[in-house]
């Protein structure tokens, strides 16, 4: 069994033009609980000027209806969103910092060196579980391709300490860069964006490299504020639908997922960019 973590409340909501709010965000939380999605990544605790999409992330844990067996799962990129996480109640840390020193300087005003340092810190000190995520572990919009070298060497500085996810965050792997750079790096998992198509084939090729953890996003909803046309996740359902087709086993009510991900779209005013929850599950299932 894999487990998909389903980053909607988070990476999905941070690229909307709307800023929805803390109750809403956590109903959708709620939504995908309900629909048996193993964990959550709920909120983002960032500087709300930075990310006026995730302000108020201590209300959303606070307004969460908690249901057994999900993990909520909260993103930090500093210790001082590390600190507001850990004293909010979730489960889990989501630590990020980029592969890159030009993207890392962008999103967190920091060196490569420097995130690197603040993530040991924290890897240190957390008396949660701490998922450890490299973006643009692919590739960088302003340095391009990025070493797989460089990737490993990050990834093994905390192996065994931290969870390691690889994320292609402007949504340019395929296959088998994806298949390669897990298995070299041994990483548990990857967060997959679908920019140019490849996103579910890529998918297969990690779950294929030995990875357990799948990252999407309710409706196909994200992106990143920093990362120029770095569009939506993987969706959600459009993933469920792939990996339990070919067999594998994800636990989550797929009928359910739709329905969210159809609510999510009254929410939004538009159509989102997955398949599955527009054309519906197949009817030969």
């Amino acid at each position: 069994m894999i487990t998909i973590c389903d980053v909607g409340p988070r990476d999905g909501l941070q690229n909307e033009p709307e800023t929805l709010e803390p109750r809403t965000r956590a109903e959708l939380v709620n939504r995908l609980a309900a629909a048996g999605v193993p964990r959550i990544e709920a909120a983002s605790f960032v500087r709300p000027d930075a990310v006026p999409q995730m302000a108020g992330a201590e209300d959303v844990v606070a307004a969460i209806e908690r249901k057994p067996g999900t993990e909520y799962s909260g993103l930090a990129l500093n210790e001082r969103g590390y600190e507001r996480l850990s004293a909010s109640g979730l489960d889990r840390v989501n630590f990020t910092f980029a592969a890159t020193d030009s993207f890392n300087r962008r999103n967190g005003n920091q060196s490569l060196a420097e995130a690197q340092a603040v993530a040991e810190r924290v890897v240190e000190r957390s008396e949660l579980p701490v998922t450890l995520t490299i973006s643009c572990a692919f590739g960088d919009p302003f340095e391009g391709r990025v070493d797989p070298g460089a990737v490993s060497a990050i990834a093994e500085r905390f192996h065994g300490r931290a969870e390691v996810v690889l994320a292609d965050t402007i949504g340019v792997a395929t296959p088998s860069h994806v298949r390669g750079l897990v298995e070299r790096t041994r990483a548990t998992g990857v967060h997959l964006h679908n920019t140019r198509n490849t996103g579910y084939a890529n998918a297969l090729a990690a779950l294929g490299a030995g990875g357990t953890l799948l990252d999407a996003s309710c409706g196909g909803l994200g992106g990143c504020p920093y990362a120029p046309r770095a569009t939506g996740n993987i969706a959600t359902e459009d993933l469920v639908y792939l990996v339990e087709g070919e067999g594998i086993d994800t636990g989550i009510d797929l009928d359910a997922l739709v329905a969210t991900s159809a609510w999510v779209e009254g929410i939004l005013g538009r159509r989102l960019e997955g398949y599955v929850y527009r054309a519906g599950p197949s009817p030969v299932r």
